[in-house]
């Protein structure tokens, strides 16, 4: 099992612990919080490898919390997830350089895809 931790953010207890069951299944360990203070918070950011968070939670958005991350000094990658997709928000995510926008329910071949790349050695 690898050592690299991939922390789930999601308001909705389903949706978290499902992706984080499917980071499991894919052989990373996955922590999961029920919103981004909760994360921001948690003293797990410097042992966070991936992010993967939802859009829209109440309080600070994914969005919120990436630009509060950058502002500390970490550039932890990130894949957004919503299930309410715009091209304007996934414009504004790409703008931010997160990994693309995945649509609720996320697709496993894809979240696979998507960690292998934002976990590559450069």
């Amino acid at each position: 099992m690898s050592s690299q931790i991939i922390s789930v953010v999601d308001d909705n207890e389903g949706a978290r612990l499902a992706i984080a069951s499917l980071v499991r299944s894919l052989g990373w360990q996955a922590q999961v919080f029920a919103s981004a203070e909760e994360f921001l918070e948690s003293g797990s950011i410097d042992k966070t490898s991936c992010l993967i968070s939802d859009v829209r939670m109440p309080g600070l958005s994914g969005i919120d919390m990436h630009d509060r991350l950058l502002a500390l000094g970490y550039a932890i990658p990130i894949i957004f997830t919503t299930a309410f997709p715009t091209a304007c928000l996934e414009a504004e995510i790409q703008a931010r350089g997160a990994l693309p926008l995945l649509e609720k329910t996320v697709d496993a071949t894809t979240v696979e895809r998507l960690l292998n790349l934002a976990l590559s050695c450069p």
